[in-house]
């Protein structure tokens, strides 16, 4: 059985970014579960849009994570960076060459955790600058090895059917954007 997608919600984290990803897996049958790392079960984006949390960050147990999904958003990303206990789990996961993903502004906490180093990755713009390491690309949304990044809220969908891709390959991710009308 597949182990969990987990979606890291911080306060003023960009909800089209982080529900799309949510939503498109979930269509596909992939475990995903929504992680507040605020402590509590509602967490509130940066538009005033405040969603029900399936787990706070205490209750996961890593062993059963497949992969780290960072939304973007402001403070989101911000807060994010700053919760020390994901920061020390995300460090594991690339470590051990576990698969992460950021859109927007997040790619820029794999930037200043050196985890971009000579891989291609996009960001929102003017984020470029916080990508050290990487080969800076303009692309809606890059994969390279374990690492998949994404510009922004444009490019949710373009985020989430890559992740859709790297676990039920690419004709799966074919066939939702045509279920979904993309």
């Amino acid at each position: 059985m597949m182990k969990d997608i987990c979606v890291f919600f911080g306060t003023g984290y960009e909800e089209i970014e982080a529900l799309t990803v949510v939503d498109i897996l979930r269509r596909a049958g992939i475990p995903t579960k929504m992680v507040s790392i605020t402590g509590e079960d509602m967490v509130t984006g940066s538009h005033n849009i405040s969603v029900k949390m399936d787990a706070k960050f205490e209750e996961i147990d890593f062993e059963q994570v497949e992969m780290i999904v960072l939304p973007g958003g402001m403070p989101g990303t911000k807060n994010l960076e700053a919760h020390e206990g994901l920061m020390a789990k995300l460090d594991e996961f690339y470590a051990a060459g576990k698969p992460i993903s950021a859109i927007c502004a997040a790619p820029s906490i794999f930037g200043h955790r050196d985890m971009l180093q000579g891989k291609k990755a996009c960001c929102y713009p003017s984020f470029e600058e916080d990508l050290k390491g990487a080969e800076v690309v303009f692309d809606s949304c890059v994969v390279t090895d374990n690492v998949t990044t994404a510009r922004g809220m444009g490019a949710a969908i373009d985020f989430a059917l890559a992740i859709l891709a790297r676990y039920q390959g690419k004709e799966a991710a074919k066939e939702m954007a045509d279920k979904i009308i993309y």
